[in-house]
């Protein structure tokens, strides 16, 4: 039975979903989801909103009321009960480690089932078990790619559809989209030492430094420049030049400087899941054969200061201790050619009042690939804006949500 609690003027239902691990195979294994029902006192007969998370592999936000979190809170409270999902593998669902006691084989037969259409199929599931004929749903970056397929496999159950910074490609080959997040990273690299010149010359002793000596990360890991390259991922927020160059000021000798790059690496120990499924997220029908590592331009190889976004790589098996016991299932689900995941023709046919906010400037999801997909869906309204980078949700208050619930319910123009 699901638990309620009532807390800072907020009541919270606490579920936990018995769901097939494969829904091919229904009486099969099962795992764990968990979702967080989250109203206002009197709210609680609202219609719902589900907000699914980005990532791949990432829990969804956990909310309070002082302050409001996450920041689109109170907005979203006013129209909707929200069901904040712990997406499959992630939080209070069952969780993906190292997925100890399995075959290479087996762990990655296992991860299969942890793409955007496994957690659709989760909320078909969670739907009926809650006898709700429709919801709305509300997708952050790949919350946004698993809305699209929602739209594409099961339209019928959605009221309405919100996409923040998570518009995807459709039938794109990976190669094609990671080489247009390179040259946007590029870009994002050039704007950091013109604003911050003095840390180009800081990062290039410092990768120097790495190749010569060890240096060890407070979670036992030898820092590898490729590795330090990686806390670029950062400059697609829109503080993060200031928080990389934060970091680039620090000794590397200080304890500081380690937790720093730990806090701007990701935190695959907790979510490895981004690691072994981040690609299989814009395959659409392929293989993706560690499409980033394969197509990563020449500047990349051969200037040592220029940081990488949000990019995956073979060696992060390597550099990354925590990863280790993935490493060959890694490669196999690496070689493994995906399903596809969207339907153009049922999306040429919606008829579900949707809109996206398109970052125009986004550093993860192509906003030039956002825009044609917003043209291939029949009715969707697309905001392209350079006001926010990818985090605009989060740190905009009401401002996003707002938007995009007056372009949905056609109350602007």
């Amino acid at each position: 039975m699901p638990s309620t609690v009532h807390t800072f003027g907020l009541v919270l239902v606490e579920h936990e979903f018995q769901i097939p691990l494969d829904h091919a195979r229904p009486d099969g294994e099962r795992i764990t989801v968990f979702a967080r029902e989250v109203a206002d006192p009197d709210g609680r007969d609202r219609p719902f909103l589900v907000f699914l998370a980005g990532g791949p592999g990432f829990e969804s936000p956990r909310p309070t009321r002082n302050p409001s979190a996450p920041a689109f809170l109170d907005r979203a409270l006013r129209d909707y009960r929200i069901l904040f999902l712990d997406q499959r593998g992630t939080g209070r669902s069952t969780p993906v480690g190292t997925l100890p006691g399995m075959t290479p084989g087996q762990q990655a037969e296992y991860l299969t089932h942890f793409r955007a259409d496994s957690i659709v199929a989760d909320l078909e599931w969670i739907r009926r078990e809650l006898n709700i004929d429709t919801w709305a749903v509300l997708g952050q970056s790949f919350g946004g790619f698993c809305t699209l397929h929602y739209l594409s496999v099961a339209p019928q159950s959605l009221s309405a559809a919100f996409f923040t910074g998570g518009l995807p490609p459709i039938g794109m080959h990976p190669d094609e989209i990671y080489l247009a997040t390179f040259t946007r990273t590029l870009e994002r690299n050039r704007r950091f030492y013109e604003r911050y010149p003095q840390d180009r010359e800081r990062m290039r002793a410092l990768c120097q430094r790495l190749e010569q000596e060890e240096i060890i990360l407070p979670d036992g890991d030898r820092l590898t420049p490729r590795r330090l390259r990686m806390t670029g991922n950062i400059l697609g927020s829109t503080d993060g030049m200031e928080h990389l160059h934060y970091l680039l000021e620090l000794s590397a000798d200080a304890p500081a400087f380690g937790a720093g790059v730990l806090s701007l690496n990701m935190s695959f120990a907790r979510n490895p899941i981004y690691w072994i499924l981040h690609e299989s997220s814009y395959s659409d029908g392929f293989a993706t054969n560690w499409s980033a590592h394969r197509i990563m331009p020449t500047e990349f190889h051969e200037d040592p200061t220029l940081f990488t976004a949000e990019h995956v790589f073979p060696w992060m098996g390597e550099d990354f201790g925590a990863l280790a016991p993935l490493r060959e299932a890694a490669e196999l689900l690496a070689a493994h050619e995906w399903p596809t995941l969207y339907d153009a023709e049922v999306l040429r046919h919606n008829e579900v009042p949707a809109a996206a906010a398109v970052y125009w400037n986004d550093l993860y999801v192509e906003s030039t690939f956002s825009t044609r997909t917003a043209a291939v869906v029949r009715g969707l309204r697309p905001w392209i804006t350079n006001e926010f980078e990818h985090g605009g949700l989060r740190i905009s208050g009401d401002r996003v949500l707002d938007r995009l619930f007056d372009l949905a319910a056609n109350r602007v123009y």
